[in-house]
């Protein structure tokens, strides 16, 4: 199977996992107060938000009150509650006398949790996942004392910021953090950061708009040794007996402690053949090998932290966790997600720091899974994209399940339903906007293709 292929795989059945238990949510709690639903869909069987468009199903059936379905259009799902404004916009049955088993015939309270289902279950679903996360992997952090060579800078934007390569992070925002990954997240909203600079302190202005430039790598990371995963066949590096798993150190004389290092020395012996020295078994060796003419040996390195910790290259902070005792660990998890997002939302609707140009669609959901198949990942992704469709869902849009949450606040503070009329014109405006929404982040994916 191709990355690529891998990757498309693993988001359709998160977004498919996640739709349906969304919609369980409101289908749950619907049936519990006796509500019909007329249709459960993982997909609109329309082109959303035009129910009267391109109107049909991969796959239906109808099973007691409800039809179950399969729709063409991948942008979500649905669950249609009799008796309520939807995306369906059955303007025919509203027109009609409320019965009791309709969505408009329940108290207000009723129909507030039914609203809140789909919210309330992504939001479990993260702690859920988080849990077992913890629980069959535990725990895994990189101290900053661990990283004896500082940072390396991965994208141009973090040496425009003013990071050089090396650079050993003291504080952000005069906070000091124990963690690499703390660290790094907190740059975000970072105004000034202190980098110790070979033993010197220096302080570092975030410049306003940095975020609205960032590509798809964080423009820092750590900088790790060379370590070689794949041997290259019929290259120097081949012939010279090098192997998997060996750490290069040193180039003829020239100690090159990280990647970035040994890359930008052995860029200086083109054609030439160099001593490298490197650590095999825990032992020092040293080999003559060919370099090409465009400077590189013929061989693949690993970044993955597992495999420099196997080599004792790196100490990283371990906790296991017992069954009972993942579970308060992965609501706490959970409630930290919530937090960061929400943070980062902020970011976005602050439009003078271009954070609005990083939003993206389907393409960037899906290229955050990666082209290979590690289960940790993939079930960490999808418990911050349930966090992320909680937090999009809640927030007040008429259309969102949180315009109806708003609707119904309103109704209990004041004693008396907001007019249908209104609801319903608010909601085509909303799911407009919605669509318009969509259309900018996914056309913002296309635009990212060509930078």
């Amino acid at each position: 199977m191709s990355g690529t292929l891998i990757m498309i795989v693993q988001f359709l059945m998160a977004l498919s996992l996640l739709i349906v238990l969304h919609e369980g949510g409101h289908f749950f709690f619907a049936r519990l107060f006796k509500t019909r639903v007329e249709k459960f869909y993982l997909f609109f069987d329309f082109l959303f938000p035009f129910s009267n468009i391109l109107p049909f199903s991969l796959f239906k059936k109808k099973i007691g009150e409800t039809q179950w379905g399969i729709g063409w259009f991948p942008l979500g799902g649905y669950v249609k509650i009799a008796g309520m404004v939807d995306e369906s916009m059955d303007k025919e049955q509203l027109a009609k006398p409320p019965e009791p088993w309709e969505f408009r015939s329940k108290k207000p309270w009723q129909r507030l949790l039914i609203m809140l289902g789909g919210i309330i279950v992504n939001v479990l679903l993260a702690f859920v996942i988080y849990a077992m996360i913890l629980f069959v992997w535990g725990e895994k952090r990189l101290p900053l004392s661990e990283m004896k060579n500082g940072i390396m800078v991965t994208d141009s934007l973090g040496y425009e910021i003013g990071f050089k390569d090396g650079d050993k992070i003291v504080s952000v925002d005069g906070k000091t953090f124990k963690y690499f990954d703390e660290a790094r997240s907190e740059l975000l909203f970072a105004k000034t950061v202190e980098v110790n600079r070979n033993g010197v302190s220096k302080t570092i202005q975030m410049p306003e708009k940095w975020i609205g430039k960032l590509k798809d790598n964080p423009v820092i990371a750590v900088a790790f040794p060379t370590v070689i995963s794949k041997i290259t066949s019929g290259t120097g590096a081949e012939k010279a007996g090098l192997q998997p798993k060996d750490v290069l150190v040193k180039i003829d004389t020239v100690n090159t402690p990280t990647f970035i290092a040994f890359k930008e020395e052995l860029r200086r012996h083109n054609k030439q053949i160099v001593d490298i020295s490197f650590i095999r078994n825990g032992t020092m060796q040293t080999a003559k090998v060919q370099v090409s003419d465009t400077g590189t040996l013929g061989f693949q390195t690993t970044n993955d932290m597992d495999d420099f910790v196997k080599l004792n290259l790196f100490k990283v902070d371990t906790r296991k966790y017992g069954f009972f005792e993942s579970f308060p660990a992965g609501v706490n998890l959970g409630v930290e997600t919530i937090q960061k997002y929400w943070r980062q939302l902020g970011l976005i609707v602050h439009f003078k720091n271009g954070a609005y140009k990083q939003t993206g669609g389907f393409a960037s959901m899906a290229k955050i899974f990666g082209t290979e198949w590690d289960w940790l990942h993939f079930w960490s992704i999808t418990a911050f994209i349930s966090i992320a469709l909680a937090i999009m869902n809640l927030l007040p849009i008429p259309g969102l399940d949180g315009g109806y949450v708003v609707f119904t606040l309103i109704e209990m503070i004041i004693g008396r339903k907001v007019n249908e009329k209104v609801v319903e014109v608010a909601t085509t405006i909303g799911l407009v906007l919605l669509l318009i929404l969509m259309v900018l982040v996914n056309g913002n994916d296309v635009l990212k293709m060509f930078k």
